[in-house]
């Protein structure tokens, strides 16, 4: 390669290193996988050693990535907060542990002890301690400033708010989530149709890295202590011996931590990390080896961007081949029909793999998978297992393409893919892959609003055959829902006199409760107000529908495809004969005052629910967004409201106080 084209290669380069850096540390959301970006990294690095004349400062192999994110205060380190130099091979280890025995030499030091780590995969952070109190912490950032996070930090269980003794420290470590919690956090999201997360370390930074610590909360977030920054009145000989100190004073110390005396103990070190991660509670994405003694470390000092006292080695992702034996849908809860792949079982990572999901219909069309194929298989972030490979060349004729079925394998109601969307779903509504999840729905607040009808008692109503759709609410008996409680008869009258007043809710509140694709409370409210009841609303068509202001094309799509389906028609007749009501309630002394005029709310109100006052706007004509734009009129700005309010001021947008929304809608 000669200059120019190094030039252009090395431009090409940090252009797509800075581009995934942004997306892995600022955004939380990697489009390639580490071991992906890694091996761009190392080409950049090599070509930049060849060619010294094109270094640059700027370039991200001399810094370390991520930058504070808007909206929280910038915390400059005392101590750097470094990133680590990265090794692919053992030759590579052994060569960087012949630069450090040869540095000792020259430093007359006779004898290097190291310690080999797990390298946990998540999200760094700095805990600073003041008399052993807890007062502050803060992610990386780009290792010079980072972001103030004390706040979500103090929802993290294991970190100790108040230390044994009463010193000044600072300590570093990563924030994780376990990979069982990984995996039920995006089963949840899964079932509540949010968008997944790539993998448990941009679960964990997205999590910490919250303006509202609340979220932050609900997120199973840990923390294992790997180093430390800076202590005062103390020192310490080695780096072994920190970490057990800090272990008495009540941290989360990092479990594996592998004393070593010499290269052959390092190599064994690391293949029993690998051997066992499989093992482990926690995600890793390599192993460090680091010097133990803490005097040679301030010798060996570091780079502008890594110390030269530790080393990262990455494990290569372990691929193996199998057969795809056959693809089969599986229906979620919320009707998503997902293929499987089902495979000739293959051991990947420590553990055996038989199937796979393959996300959706483009995933199999891009892959251009075939059953009876012989295909590779990876475990992404050691986690989940994907294919990653078709090998065309092993095929011999008898593949059989897969088409994606046009009606849901559950119940037989229609299944649709609509226009923008990858997923194809069960637009059944008694389907019952996706009955507890419609419960769920048509007793919320928002819906039917049935007090006591909770998650918990709806599963064990179908779980006793109590119930087989949703119409079976109104014929439950006294004595089958008094059944389900200890002394539940105080429990059970209540129950059956909200589910009796329910059947006199506003028409609006059913067609919520249907859950018609795209209709939400605020389409309901127009429906009901324009059609007046049931029947007229079923009998409308796509002009009529898409004419309505805030309704358009692709919702009236979805309410008359909706109201054709014979399970629909099935469960209105049952309500209808159940005494719910399908009218809607005659509007007295109609208030416009705030018609045309877009609100958004930001910040926690003293008198109000999110729910109160999105009602109060739309009852006088109104309209609410969920974000800022030059389209509002107003924004209804809380305590502590956050950049919403600040996008707001910028755009020279109204901003009003709680008590002025309150005259605005009162008399």
């Amino acid at each position: 390669m000669d200059k120019k084209q190094a030039k252009e290669r090395i431009k090409e380069l940090r252009e797509q290193v800075e581009y995934h850096a942004k997306k892995y540390y600022d955004e939380d959301k990697p489009e390639i996988s580490d071991f992906e970006y890694d091996m761009l990294m190392v080409e950049l690095r090599n070509l930049e050693k060849e060619f010294p004349e094109f270094q640059s400062k700027e370039s991200l192999t001399q810094k370390v990535g991520g930058h504070v994110k808007e909206g929280f205060q910038k915390v400059t380190h005392e101590v750097p907060l470094q990133s680590l130099q990265d090794v692919f091979s053992l030759e590579d280890v052994k060569e960087y542990v012949m630069k450090i025995e040869q540095k000792a030499e020259e430093n007359k030091i006779e004898k290097v002890t190291y310690v080999v780590e797990t390298k946990i995969d998540g999200l760094s952070a700095a805990l600073e301690y003041k008399n052993g109190e807890f007062v502050r912490g803060a992610t990386r950032g780009n290792g010079l400033v980072g972001e103030d996070v004390t706040q979500n930090l103090k929802t993290v269980k294991t970190i100790p708010m108040k230390l044994k003794d009463s010193i000044d420290i600072t300590v570093r470590g990563e924030v994780f989530i376990s990979k069982d919690n990984f995996e039920k956090m995006n089963q949840e999201r899964e079932e509540n149709e949010e968008e997944l997360f790539a993998n448990a370390r941009n679960a964990a930074a997205g999590s910490l890295r919250q303006l509202n610590s609340k979220i932050t909360e609900k997120r199973p977030l840990d923390i294992y202590i790997f180093n430390v920054q800076k202590i005062e009145g103390m020192e310490f000989n080695s780096h072994y011996e920190e970490l057990e100190y800090l272990a008495e004073q009540g941290f989360n110390v990092n479990p594996v931590r592998i004393y070593c005396k010499n290269i052959e103990a390092i190599e064994k070190a690391i293949k029993q990390i690998g051997d066992e991660r499989e093992k482990l509670t926690f995600g890793i994405d390599g192993a460090v080896v680091k010097v133990d003694d803490l005097k040679f470390r301030e010798i060996l000092g570091t780079t502008a961007k890594t110390p030269r006292w530790a080393v990262a080695y990455k494990y290569p992702p372990e691929k193996k081949e199998t057969k795809l034996k056959d693809i089969v849908c599986q229906v979620g809860r919320t009707g998503v029909i997902t293929p499987m792949a089902i495979l000739e079982p293959v051991k990947v990572a420590g553990s055996t793999i038989s199937k796979t999901t393959l996300h959706n219909e483009d995933f199999i069309k891009e892959k251009q998978l075939k059953i009876g194929d012989t295909v590779v298989i990876q475990k992404a972030g050691d986690v989940i297992p994907e294919i990653v490979e078709v090998k065309k060349d092993k095929r011999n004729g008898n593949e059989v393409e897969f088409e994606m079925p046009k009606i849901c394998p559950v119940c037989g109601a229609p299944a649709i893919r609509e226009e923008g969307e990858a997923a194809i779903r069960c637009t059944g509504i008694e389907c019952p892959a996706k009955l507890f999840r419609n419960l769920v729905h048509f007793v919320s607040r928002e819906a039917m609003n049935i007090d006591g009808l909770g998650e918990n008692i709806i599963a064990q109503l179908l779980e006793k055959g109590l119930i087989e759709n949703i119409a079976n609410i109104y014929t439950l008996k006294f004595e089958d829902i008094a059944s389900l409680k200890k002394n539940g008869q105080k429990f059970a009258q209540n129950l059956v006199d909200s589910i009796n007043r329910s059947k006199e809710n506003d028409l609006y509140r059913l067609i919520t409760a249907l859950g018609i694709r795209h209709v939400g409370t605020k389409a309901s409210k127009l429906l009901a107000r324009k059609y007046k009841n049931i029947d007229n609303l079923i009998q409308a068509d796509f002009e009529d529908l898409s004419g309505i202001n805030d309704i358009g094309p692709i919702v009236a799509n979805s309410i008359i495809e909706f109201f054709r389906q014979e399970q629909t028609k099935d469960l209105i007749q049952r309500l209808k004969e159940a005494g719910v009501n399908i009218q809607a309630n005659e509007e007295e002394n109609v208030d416009n005052r705030l018609e045309g005029k877009t609100f958004v709310v930001t910040g926690s109100l003293e008198n109000y629910t999110r729910g109160e006052v999105t009602n109060l706007i739309e009852k006088f004509g109104g309209k609410t967004a969920s974000t800022v734009s030059k389209k509002t009129d107003y924004v209804l700005a809380g305590e502590e409201a956050g950049s919403k309010l600040t996008k707001a001021q910028n755009l020279g947008i109204t901003i009003i106080s709680e008590t002025e929304f309150q005259e605005m809608v009162s008399g």
